[in-house]
């Protein structure tokens, strides 16, 4: 069996892709935002995609669980397989595909509800609702997250008053209860303080056992630091992809070199 080369060098085990997309474009409106995008997320690894703003980052993970559907004037040709699936074959359901991969915004939007109720939501609305059962995911979820121990005692209290890391990890949490594969995350620490942002990568590095994730950022460092396979974007365009000690250390593209470097962006 091929194995992958995670970030520190070793095997990872995994050679499985979980997302495959072939010659994607995506139009908002008249503008062309995604331009022939083909490239494949391997299970049980991190992605990174880094990229100047307005490169397209964001728009390709939205890709990934149809967010945008919900945008009006958008268009997109091209195939997503999700374990082996086209997610945009007319027979989808969309509403499983989101279950499946879960999505993480920048700024952390916990329900105006308790700690417990935000937790429990997602698995209620999938018709899960004896409390015993609800107390196992919530407290599986919160453990997932590294939550727990510093919320046991406020789970009836309302999650707006958490700090904004404990906040992030929270809306974590709440995408882990649903049992998703893929977890998709848009900046997930750049609303946060250093020492909540180490927590939420630190956190990412144990997901990454279980699950798969995706993480747009517009810090490079952090990148480096927790991602196995990094993607360069530029102008709705994917410009290389590898895993990420080739990408930052052995660029095979003078643009993905000049953005590492500094020159630009």
């Amino acid at each position: 069996m091929n194995k992958d080369i995670t970030r520190d060098g070793k095997a990872n085990g995994s050679s499985q892709s979980v997302i495959t997309t072939q010659d994607v474009n995506l139009w908002y409106g008249a503008t062309h935002a995604l331009l022939d995008i083909t490239m494949e997320i391997k299970t049980n690894n991190v992605t990174a995609l880094i990229g100047p703003s307005g490169c397209g980052k964001s728009t390709l993970i939205r890709v990934f669980d149809r967010m945008n559907d919900i945008i009006d004037g958008c268009r997109i040709e091209g195939k997503v397989y999700f374990r082996g699936k086209n997610i945009y074959d007319p027979d989808v359901d969309v509403i499983e595909i989101r279950k499946r991969i879960g999505m993480i915004f920048q700024k952390p939007n916990p329900f105006p509800m308790s700690v417990y109720d935000n937790v429990a939501y997602g698995p209620k609305v999938h018709g899960i609702t004896a409390r015993s059962h609800l107390d196992e995911i919530v407290e599986k979820s919160l453990r997932l997250a590294a939550l727990w121990n510093e919320v046991e005692d406020r789970l009836d209290q309302s999650a707006i008053g958490l700090s904004g890391g404990q906040q992030q990890r929270l809306c974590i949490a709440r995408a882990l209860a649903v049992e998703p594969e893929v977890i998709l995350m848009d900046e997930p620490t750049s609303a946060l303080d250093p020492i909540a942002t180490a927590k939420i990568e630190d956190l990412i590095t144990d997901l990454r056992k279980q699950y798969t994730v995706v993480i747009v950022t517009h810090n490079m460092q952090q990148a480096a630091r927790i991602s196995d396979f990094t993607g360069f974007m530029y102008l709705g365009k994917l410009i290389e992809f590898g895993r990420t000690v080739q990408i930052f250390e052995r660029p095979g593209q003078e643009l993905t070199e000049n953005y590492i470097t500094g020159r630009f962006g």
